[in-house]
């Protein structure tokens, strides 16, 4: 008889990718092109929640890069928004200081 023992494939288990890491990823994007602060909350949140799937024992889904990428969108856009605002305050304050010290002269 000729036969061939074929390796038995004992993998592991494959895992779906997590939703929320999706979610997180597009909403960063998203952030910067249609929902300005609204995808940056929502990158932010679904990210920490699909990284607690990802990096639970024993994991429940894939996606922990996904996920960390809309973190980092949207920590990136809060940050941006965050400078935006100030300095839109300091140019208002500035055109304010201009306007009233030629009031006084």
């Amino acid at each position: 008889m000729n036969q061939q023992n074929y390796p038995q494939n004992i993998g592991y288990p494959v895992l779906p990718t997590s939703t929320l890491a999706i979610v997180s990823l597009v909403a960063g994007i998203l952030s910067f092109v249609m929902l300005p602060v609204i995808g940056a909350i929502v990158a932010i949140w679904t990210g920490y929640e699909a990284r607690k799937e990802t990096r639970s024992v024993p994991p429940r889904a894939t996606g922990d890069g996904l996920a960390t990428a809309g973190i980092v969108l949207g920590w990136v856009h809060v940050g941006l928004f965050v400078v935006g605002l100030c300095c839109i305050i300091i140019y208002f304050g500035f055109i304010a200081s201009i306007l009233a010290s030629s009031v006084h002269h």
